[in-house]
């Protein structure tokens, strides 16, 4: 198993020692003693971290953490100082110039290792959070893979999602987790034949019981991680397609037994829609289509979310401006 990889910086070799000794069995150590060379070596071993000495000869820690957080390449990596100075401006201006910690020479083995292993876990969690928006976006584009839509549909109908759960009294939080669950809704799309999908005319009605059944096949696929935005992402597939009056497909469900994320996003995806060109019809105007979202409120959208739709008309127009011109 590959190894975390930490650049040590200090112009004292005894010191190098010190934390080779502490470090070396656990982690892939590389050294540097001076500034400049630290610089070179951040940008040449992308290390995990930087364990940075603040009193060099030359160009001091501070400035080599400048210089760090300025090139693209090294300012994601997270700086410790390790210094004698004790002062509390000291430390102020470690954090000011973007450090993550300071450790305070004569260094203790426990310390060290402790505050290392926890700036890590911190750069694992990164890493993971990356790995998964990855994930999210090409399951979102795999969805629409075979269908008309745009890449950028799902995108910018996730925004307006976020928009009108923040509305509808959603936190922050729990308004962003819609924002990356939403581009996932027609994941099951991958399960219908492309001469159905792609068929350039109106489908027949067992044509369109094959369609209807990509609510369920993306609800399967998207259910079998118990990641939270995974488990949304699997209860708005399933859902989007409902009815505020029982309608809807595939279970027919009807007002609050639908889950409000899927009403949510059916408002937005609805409104996304209309306002798209595609190779079927023309983009409706914007005005239109609120008029057309307002006209559906009480049969196939919730009346009170289609209140605080309109009532973010202006963000929603931003949005759209935003988006059309990615």
């Amino acid at each position: 198993m590959e190894k975390y990889r930490i650049l040590l910086v200090d112009d004292e070799p005894n010191n190098l020692k010190l934390l080779r000794e502490i470090l070396g069995g656990v982690y892939d150590l590389k050294f540097a003693t001076n500034g400049k060379n630290a610089l070179l070596a951040a940008e040449k071993h992308q290390p995990h971290l930087i364990l940075l000495d603040v009193m060099m000869p030359g160009m001091d820690g501070y400035e080599v953490c400048r210089r760090l957080k300025a090139d693209p390449l090294t300012a994601k990596i997270p700086v410790i100082f390790a210094t004698a100075r004790t002062k509390v401006e000291d430390e102020k201006h470690g954090f000011d110039v973007g450090g993550v910690d300071y450790l305070t020479k004569p260094l203790s083995a426990p310390i060290v290792l402790r505050r290392v292993a926890t700036h890590l876990s911190l750069v694992r969690v990164d890493e993971l959070d990356s790995l998964a928006r990855a994930a999210i976006r090409m399951l979102g584009e795999a969805g629409h893979y075979n269908d008309t839509d745009t890449g950028e549909h799902i995108w910018q109908m996730a925004a307006y999602s976020r928009a009108i759960a923040v509305a509808a009294g959603w936190s922050i939080e729990r308004a962003n987790k819609i924002e990356l669950a939403a581009p996932m809704h027609d994941m099951g799309k991958v399960g219908i034949p492309d001469n159905i999908l792609k068929a350039p005319r109106k489908l027949e009605p067992e044509e369109w019981q094959v369609i209807m059944t990509h609510c369920q096949i993306g609800y399967d696929i998207l259910v079998m991680s118990d990641n939270p935005i995974f488990q949304l992402a699997a209860e708005i597939a399933l859902g989007h397609h409902e009815k505020w009056d029982g309608t809807g497909y595939p279970l027919q469900r009807s007002g609050e037994d639908i889950p409000e994320s899927a009403r949510i996003v059916a408002i937005a995806d609805i409104f996304d829609a209309l306002t798209m060109k595609r190779p079927y019809k023309e983009a409706w105007s914007v005005e239109d289509a609120f008029l057309e979202i307002e006209q559906l409120s009480g049969s196939q959208l919730e009346p009170r979310l289609v209140e605080r739709f309109l009532s973010i008309e202006e963000e929603i127009r931003a949005i759209k401006i935003k988006w059309d011109g990615v």
